[in-house]
């Protein structure tokens, strides 16, 4: 028990052991866990790793049991099964397994880009292993093409980013490659303002990054239908300084899932828990109380 006067030092999660599972397929997921009560799972993107939550760490463990992996190409997983047609589909089976296999189910979901895309991916498949979505931007590439504004947005980030990316993938350009992505995910305003070490971190995980962008099924379509159906609560957040091709495709999904609840944040680009911890802590931690998942 801390003395009288002297706070509890902060959790921090780079500071976490990191635990190791092993699923039935063989494949190898690292995560940090801390807290307890409610599961709350937190899916990273395709920029980076179980250390993306950091910001998140000390808020969010004093109210729930918290858990934050790396999901399947990230490190330091090591994984290097092929799957030629990964996607934010198979991403979803590995976290219904792993929330199995850490007795976790039915958890609350915090996912920022292609994570978000993964919590929304088994939420249309399996909505009872969830309590709630907090997402952050996920890219359902597809909700652009139902507007003409989207498409044409599509198609220039297709040109400039995504193709040229996937060349330099198939020639071994992996500096190139994650460069062009970062460039493509942030914007170009973002992007000058990153640091070498993150950077370097993307760097690590360019694993991930080469595995969805050679994908031949990179963006798969959701049910829709089933997805405006849940029930449960669900908070979609995006920044007011997201690139075209992220705000087109979110007000698009905002608009088939009318009965979540939408905000943008001030401030933000596409990273917006990293951007604006202070307020994405703030605003995902009041969404949660209210709906009773903490007290």
């Amino acid at each position: 028990m801390p003395m009288a006067g002297i706070a509890s030092p902060q959790p921090v999660l780079e500071a976490s052991a990191l635990q190791r599972t092993v699923l039935d397929n063989g494949l190898v997921f690292h995560h940090a866990e801390a807290g307890a009560g409610t599961p709350l799972v937190f899916l990273h993107g395709v920029l980076g790793d179980w250390r993306t939550w950091a910001p998140q760490w000390a808020a969010f463990v004093p109210h729930f049991r918290c858990i934050s992996y790396s999901r399947r190409y990230s490190v330091p997983n090591g994984n290097r099964v092929a799957s030629p047609d990964h996607s934010a589909l198979a991403e979803a089976d590995d976290l219904e397994a792993l929330l199995a296999h850490w007795h976790a189910a039915p958890a609350v979901l915090v996912g920022a880009s292609y994570g978000a895309y993964t919590a929304l991916a088994l939420a249309a498949r399996r909505p009872e292993q969830m309590r709630a979505l907090v997402l952050v931007e996920p890219p359902l590439m597809r909700l652009a093409d139902t507007s003409a504004e989207g498409r044409a947005i599509r198609s220039e980030f297709d040109r400039h980013i995504r193709l040229p990316a996937r060349r330099a993938f198939e020639a071994g350009d992996d500096a190139r490659a994650v460069w062009l992505l970062t460039e493509g995910i942030l914007g170009g305003t973002d992007l000058g303002q990153q640091s070498g070490a993150a950077m370097g971190r993307r760097l690590e995980n360019a694993e991930s990054l080469r595995r969805v962008t050679l994908s031949s099924d990179e963006f798969p379509a959701l049910d829709m239908d089933r997805l405006a159906a849940l029930d449960m609560p669900v908070l979609l957040l995006s920044g007011e300084r997201t690139p075209p091709i992220h705000d087109v495709v979110f007000r698009a999904l905002a608009q088939a899932l009318p009965r979540a609840e939408s905000l943008k944040v001030p401030g933000a680009g596409h990273g917006v828990a990293r951007d604006q911890p202070a307020a994405f802590n703030a605003l995902v931690l009041e969404f949660l109380k209210r709906h009773g998942l903490w007290s």
